[in-house]
């Protein structure tokens, strides 16, 4: 993610050919920077709103043409309606856009103030989307094509996404038009943070063993071909949050093995012994809630298949870190096994991200 000085430069670029000359100074990179620090840093907004915020407020207080600031924005973006520019080249962070992609998932807003979240996709890639209450946005579906012009890229700690806002326009197409989105591909996409949840059907579980089919069987039976016998398999989904996305992750047998060190045949014998398939989930449970880690793969609706993935060892909140966790167990609705609210004294205190790492009190 970018520095807070580094948006600072960006934003300058931005009002530098329309600020009043008596206003220059007043409004120039170190000013920006202290603004921003202001507002992430004393009034807590987060990292994501602060650009935005920032540059209203200059705005507002210079007094500068709303309407003319906007449209040489516009000019400088990538994209047409008639050239729109491919997803996987939607990486600079505030930078104006015009795409085209098909809607591939609606999600549950998780905030009023979201109006639909989601996974939109072309030939080149996928990225989320969000588009903000306050702006008004038209209501969009799944499975349908459209073109969205003046849409903003958002970068969080690598990972890309646009934005809807009031000054963007959607336009629709028709499913047999010559616009229409009819295939997509995928991405590579990376996350770092703490595992803080892992969900239902994983651990120890059984697949059809039907040819070409991989549904899960439950109760002894696939939803497509009836009762089979089913053949063990591993996984975990798994949700990892950094303190701004909960992002849900589905490790296959391969990588689940790796972050475990639990293989197949070992899962076996733990059910086994204990008669009870869920007993290896609780294992993975007590040995991955709490620690931090970055895992890289392909976004596939609202998860990652995760193909990479890297512990990050040793590594906590430097300031207020211990709120900072309580708070994701208590949303997740954790108290255990693995880490837990009463156990988090027991973590280092302090992390240097730029020294040698862990220190003491």
């Amino acid at each position: 993610m970018s520095t807070l000085r580094e948006d600072a430069q960006s934003l300058y670029e931005q009002l530098a050919p329309h600020l009043p000359d008596d206003c220059a100074d007043e409004y120039d990179i170190d000013a920006l920077a202290t603004l921003f620090d202001s507002y992430v840093n004393t009034y807590r907004v987060p990292r994501t709103q602060a650009f935005e915020s920032v540059r209203g407020h200059v705005l507002k207080e210079v007094g500068i043409d709303t309407d003319a600031f906007w449209a040489a924005q516009r000019d400088s973006e990538r994209g047409t309606t008639d050239d729109p520019l491919p997803l996987a080249e939607c990486t600079t962070d505030n930078e104006w856009v015009t795409i085209r992609a098909r809607v591939i998932e609606l999600w549950e807003p998780k905030h009023e103030s979201i109006h639909q979240v989601g996974l939109i996709g072309d030939e080149s890639g996928r990225l989320k989307f969000t588009a903000w209450a306050k702006s008004d946005p038209p209501d969009i579906e799944e499975d349908t094509t459209y073109t969205f012009k003046d849409v903003v890229v958002e970068e969080y700690e690598g990972s890309y996404s646009v934005k809807i806002n009031s000054r963007s326009e959607i336009i629709e197409h028709a499913h047999d038009s010559a616009e229409a989105v009819t295939d997509v591909g995928t991405m590579t996409t990376t996350h770092e943070g703490f595992f803080v949840a892992i969900q239902g059907q994983s651990g120890l579980i059984k697949r059809c063993s039907a040819s070409d089919c991989t549904r899960v069987v439950t109760g002894g039976e696939c939803s497509e071909h009836g009762a089979v016998d089913g053949e063990f398999d591993l996984r975990i989904k798994a949700v990892i949050d950094d303190g701004h996305t909960a992002q849900e992750c589905l490790f296959t047998r391969g990588v689940t093995e790796e972050v475990t060190g639990i293989d197949l045949e070992e899962a076996k014998e733990l059910a086994a012994d204990a008669l009870d398939f869920t007993v290896v989930s609780d294992r993975f449970t007590n040995l991955l809630i709490g620690r931090r880690f970055t895992v890289e793969g392909p976004l596939l609706g609202r998860y990652i298949l995760v193909e990479e993935v890297e512990e990050i060892p040793e590594r906590a909140f430097s300031d207020g870190y211990e709120e900072a966790v309580v708070e994701l167990l208590a949303e997740h609705n954790h108290d255990g096994p693995g880490l837990t609210a009463a156990s988090i004294e027991d973590l280092p205190r302090s992390y240097d991200a730029h020294g040698s790492g862990i220190g003491g009190d």
